[in-house]
């Protein structure tokens, strides 16, 4: 199988542009241009729309894509198969991470993986989790790792690798610290999520996973804010709230850069600046999970990557 013909057209149809595509593939454009009519011409089908410079695909070249794109991710996880057979010690692992997990994940993961793997290479993506879906699903990342949706993609695979409680941090000395009570069931004292009435939140913005899953929680409890601010930086949030500038929510994995467990005598971790405490009934739980593209075949490289990261949280 030619599988350059395949190649030419999902970059054409990716770049939209004869002479970007050509540059991406090493081509000359006269080449991918002639290609092109020739393909059409064996087809008998125009597969893209010609609008000014651009090149739009038509229902044809739709299909065509989709199924050349399906094409080349099964060559590609056969390419890794057959790798993986011949000699397991060179490589590359393509990974997404949510941009508020790199501060405190990648310092920790990526020195253990290169210590396991030196001649492995990590090729490395950041965005919110919704940009890291995208990724995945198009090819460009073999696995992505952030917090369960609260809707599931039917072709992505989850692993969880650990489970995290969201909590409401608040300024130290605000009032919820008076009405808080033990957990039984949580390292952070409790309080009730009607009690932010009125507060000023600090919240991400709406491609983030911990902001999709805070919406799903207060389309079944609303709370009535005072005011909100959006923002997508993690230690903007967490800053404003050691500021006493608001409340917001976390995960108590984003907080262990600021807080230092518990010595003798003291009851929950200590964070500076900052107060966290536990809701829901009888808490609010999800999972950390690494994400695949169901169906694909997953490296050795890569599933030691994810149990490289799984031993680091």
């Amino acid at each position: 199988m030619d599988f350059h013909a395949l190649e030419y057209i999902v970059a054409i149809a990716e770049h939209q542009n004869l002479t970007k595509a050509a540059e991406a593939l090493y081509v000359g454009q006269p080449t991918l241009s002639k290609f092109l009519m020739s393909l059409e011409a064996e087809l008998g089908l125009r597969l893209f729309r010609r609008v000014g410079r651009r090149y739009v695909p038509t229902y044809a070249g739709e299909r065509y894509l989709e199924r050349a794109t399906a094409i080349l991710r099964m060559k590609q996880g056969l390419d890794l198969e057959m790798a993986d057979i011949l000699k397991r010690e060179v490589g590359e692992v393509r990974v997404a991470f949510a941009n508020m997990r790199c501060a405190y994940m990648l310092p920790t993961v990526l020195p253990a993986f290169s210590a396991l793997r030196p001649n492995v290479s990590v090729r490395l993506f950041e965005g919110s989790s919704d940009e890291n879906d995208r990724r995945l699903m198009e090819g460009q990342v073999d696995a992505a790792f952030y917090s369960m949706p609260s809707v599931k993609n039917p072709h992505i695979e989850y692993l969880p690798l650990a489970r995290e409680e969201l909590l409401i941090c608040a300024p130290k000395g605000h009032p919820l610290a008076r009405r808080a009570v033990a957990h039984p069931d949580s390292r952070w004292p409790r309080v009730e999520l009607e009690w932010l009435e009125g507060e000023r939140a600090l919240l991400m913005r709406p491609e983030h996973r911990t902001r999709q899953i805070v919406d799903g929680i207060l389309r079944e409890h609303p709370v009535r804010f005072g005011d909100v601010l959006y923002t997508s930086n993690i230690q903007a949030i967490l800053g404003l709230v050691a500021g006493g500038y608001g409340v917001s929510f976390v995960f108590d994995a984003h907080l262990r850069h600021r807080c230092r467990e518990p010595l003798r005598g003291e009851k929950q971790p200590i964070c500076e600046g900052i107060d966290c405490y536990s809701f829901g009934q009888p808490r609010t739980l999800c999972d950390f999970v690494a994400a695949t593209r169901k169906g694909d075949y997953l490296s050795q490289h890569v599933r030691e990557f994810i149990e490289v990261v799984k031993r680091s949280v």
